[in-house]
Order: structure tokens, then C-alpha cells, then sequence
């Protein structure tokens, strides 16, 4: 399993567009992709309205975790969208 602390940069925070893009990139992955916020609270990257739920803003730090083939390659993904 790889992970990675990101904190986000994304002007808004994470609202429906990057939320949309990192569901994406997520369900194109064929292992588990995971993100949990510093309150401790994770969820499953491949759920829009779970993603949603969290109410993520700018400044917030978060651990992106994912298994399988290439997931330090998705990592770098999630990363690029919470970090534009």
C-alpha cells in the first residue's frame, strides 16, 4: 500500500470539480484508493457523495492511501488535482 499527505491547494477547496476528477482517476484504479482526513475520518476515494461529505477546504491536510499496480503514478494524480 502506498500513501501519500497532501495538503490542498485548490482554490475552494475540494467542491465538486476536483472531487469529480479524483472519483475518476479512483475508479479507473483497479486497487483500493482511500483518503483520510487529519480528524481520522476515511473514505472511499470512488464516492462522489463521500467525498462530498467531508467538506474538504483549502489548507487541509489529507493522507491519500491506494494499493495495486501503479499506485504511486495515482498518487501523483490525486495529488496534481488537490494541489491546482
Amino acid at each position: 500500500m502506498a500513501s501519500r499527505t497532501v495538503v490542498i491547494r485548490a482554490a475552494g477547496g475540494a467542491h465538486a470539480r476536483p472531487v469529480a476528477e479524483l472519483v475518476r482517476l479512483a475508479l479507473a484504479h483497479e486497487g483500493a484508493v482511500e483518503l483520510t482526513t487529519s480528524t481520522g475520518r476515511t473514505v472511499d476515494l470512488r464516492s462522489v457523495l463521500a467525498v462530498m461529505d467531508l467538506a474538504l477546504g483549502a489548507g487541509d491536510e489529507v493522507v491519500l492511501t491506494a494499493q495495486g499496480a501503479d499506485a504511486e503514478g495515482l498518487l501523483d494524480a490525486l495529488a496534481r488535482v488537490l494541489q491546482a
